[in-house]
């Protein structure tokens, strides 16, 4: 298995067709998220949050086979004994990961993350549950206060959905810097550069990395910057770059609650090559970073904002002190469809940021404008 150059997307897309036979009635079904390749005949699809068996199947491994080289030489990267991982993406933005033997035990596996084929609105997430008009609201006028924003949440929990529309948020007249190892985010502006990471050639030559994708961007005048998801030791990078005049920018990172969102942005700092004690770099972190979203998949399959805080201070024993300022509020699950019931509100606590909010003509949600009042009504 190896890659050539890429080939054009024109030519990629027809020749694809053919190899992408098998699974494209899943592919044209818009309401399937995602498709799971565990072997020519053992195909899943995800749809509506739930997992089903699919009756689709390849003729045999060697067209499986035929499909993976195909994806990896149209990106230009190589599947091979020796480097068995490929992500990748489709003509349509989908993106494809596959492990191949042998790390992966008996067959090639694929999966295809669907993404919607039309640019979301924010009352598309309400119409969903995903979210309220309160906190959309509440995080337009972040945004506009150019308050840092992380999205947190575990995989397949929806961040990059958010993180689309979120980007709609963001002043028509701003440069904003998009980059990502997999070009995912199709951010709702008209002044756009999209930057992607690439990895080393057969002979290890031309590889671009997260890290030198932020130290290159701040020569390119940004007005915001967008990282699809932070991984590694180019957190510290980003930290960064946070703390030196590009406020509103947004990334994505993978944990299950907030206050696991600033441990693992620590640590992923703490794997860069500059080497700062504990103390000095929760200070950059905590100054970096404003507001958490946390974005969760509950147990029915539903993707929703379950919590915002705001990253507060550090406390006296060097700990993060995050403010929470909405929070969902679980009612139980609805009877026959097992549906969790429940609703994101706000906690009635203020953002150290609320006069700037309301100086900028937004108004803040009614339970912290009744806070501010001093609780009358």
């Amino acid at each position: 298995m190896s890659s050539l150059e890429p080939i054009p997307e024109k030519v990629f897309a027809e020749t694809l067709a053919g190899f992408l036979a098998p699974v494209q009635r899943l592919l044209d079904d818009v309401t399937v998220s995602e498709i799971l390749i565990n072997s020519p005949s053992e195909i899943y699809y995800e749809q509506r949050g739930r997992l089903y068996r699919s009756d689709a199947r390849f003729e045999s491994e060697e067209d499986l086979l035929s499909l993976c080289q195909n994806l990896a030489q149209y990106v230009g990267k190589t599947l091979s004994y020796e480097k068995p991982f490929l992500e990748a993406r489709l003509p349509d933005g989908s993106r494809v990961a596959v492990v191949a033997p042998p790390a992966a035990r008996g067959s090639l596996k694929v999966s295809i993350r669907r993404f919607a084929r039309e640019r979301l609105r924010p009352e598309q997430l309400i119409s969903w549950g995903s979210a309220t008009q309160e906190v959309l609201d509440f995080l337009k006028a972040c945004l506009h206060c150019k308050r840092n924003t992380v999205v947190a949440g575990g995989t397949g929990s929806g961040k990059t959905t958010l993180l689309n529309v979120l980007s709609s948020f963001f002043p028509d007249d701003e440069r904003i810097i998009v980059m990502e190892d997999v070009s995912e985010l199709q951010v709702q502006k008209d002044h756009v550069v999209y930057l992607e990471t690439r990895p080393p050639d057969h002979r290890g030559r031309g590889e671009v990395t997260m890290r030198d994708l932020l130290r290159a961007v701040l020569r390119l005048r940004p007005d915001r910057i967008i990282v699809g998801e932070i991984r590694g030791g180019e957190a510290m990078d980003l930290v960064q770059a946070l703390t030196t005049g590009h406020g509103g920018s947004m990334t994505t990172l993978h944990a299950n609650h907030a206050i696991d969102a600033m441990h693992r942005l620590e640590t992923m700092c703490l794997m860069s090559d500059i080497n700062l004690p504990v103390g000095p770099l929760r200070s950059q972190i905590i100054s970096a970073i404003d507001v958490i979203v946390q974005q969760n998949r509950l147990r029915d399959g539903s993707r929703r904002i379950v919590g915002v805080y705001e990253s507060e201070r550090i406390g006296e024993r060097g700990e993060y002190v995050l403010r929470p300022l909405f929070q969902f509020q679980y009612e139980g699950l609805e009877a026959g469809t097992g549906r969790v019931l429940g609703k994101l509100v706000p906690t009635g606590n203020l953002p150290s940021f609320a006069d700037d909010i309301e100086a900028r003509g937004f108004q803040l949600p009614a339970a912290m404008r009744t806070a501010r009042r001093g609780g009358r009504p």
